[in-house]
């Protein structure tokens, strides 16, 4: 089997924006929440797994200064700075595995839209929570959103985890409270539908 950075690099490769299901031309339900949030502009916010995501693009539109995407594919982030042209220079780029995210207390926001359901082993869901527990502020957020119970159950080519909103809450119950949750069918560039959950959880 491919290793994993193999994997997304080879997709990258092969697919534009609109030929893998996830893409979104703007993330309106993602931007509403963050928009909820009322945070100040300088907050420090990541995006993971946003190598391929319009995400920090409307955040820098929006005014938000303090960003960073994080992607285990280089061609991912090197295709969203392309995008940006020099405004990527004001962004922080990180090609990593996310279980490799070693940083304490730095983000007020986590934000995770379709990467933590492509994992699929225990350890590596515990180590996701633990990763994303150190790497947040007290008091700040956790926005994610993962493949609910009637989503796929596999994409792009992989196997993935669903989850109802009770598992998510469990697995995140000892450092996090769920504040918000909610459902959301996706509609792929090419038609067809996901099922997702949107849940935003605050860090204790």
């Amino acid at each position: 089997m491919k290793k994993k950075k193999e994997h997304w690099e080879d997709v990258y490769k092969k697919k534009t924006d609109n030929q893998v299901s996830w893409y979104q031309v703007v993330p309106a339900t993602s931007l509403r929440l963050i928009n909820e949030l009322q945070l100040p502009l300088d907050s420090s916010i990541i995006d993971i797994g946003g190598g391929n995501s319009n995400f920090t693009i409307e955040l820098q539109k929006m005014g938000y200064n303090n960003l960073c995407v994080l992607d285990i594919s280089g061609l991912a982030l090197m295709r969203t700075k392309e995008k940006m042209g020099d405004a990527a220079n004001a962004v922080n780029w990180i090609e990593s595995d996310v279980l490799d995210l070693n940083e304490l207390n730095k983000y007020d926001v986590i934000h995770d839209r379709a990467t933590f359901h492509f994992l699929t082993h225990e350890d590596d869901i515990k180590k996701y929570v633990d990763v994303v527990s150190d790497a947040m502020i007290k008091g700040g957020h956790l926005v994610i959103s993962t493949f609910s119970l009637t989503g796929p159950e596999k994409c792009s080519n992989l196997q993935v985890s669903q989850y109802s909103f009770s598992k998510l809450s469990l697995l995140f119950k000892e450092n996090f409270v769920l504040t918000s949750s909610f459902n959301e069918v996706h509609t792929s560039p090419y038609n067809t539908t996901q099922d997702f959950i949107f849940c935003v959880f605050t860090r204790l």
